[in-house]
């Protein structure tokens, strides 16, 4: 079963990550404003998220 691209969460959670990303690296409001600590820790999670969208994923994704 297959399912088409813009269809898949984890594209569009990976797509949301790395906008805000790009933003908070050219702005630079965010990471001044909270400890190291916590601004590591929400990496983290960032990255636990990406990893349970993969895991729940069944479905192939198609360029259609």
């Amino acid at each position: 079963m297959t399912k088409c691209w813009y269809k898949s969460k984890t594209l569009w959670f990976n797509a949301a990550i790395a906008a805000l990303a790009a933003l908070e690296a050219s702005a630079q409001v965010l990471q001044p404003l909270v400890p190291g600590n916590v601004y590591a820790y929400g990496m983290m999670l960032l990255s636990v998220g990406n990893a349970v969208l993969r895991i729940v994923s069944a479905e192939r994704l198609t360029l259609k």
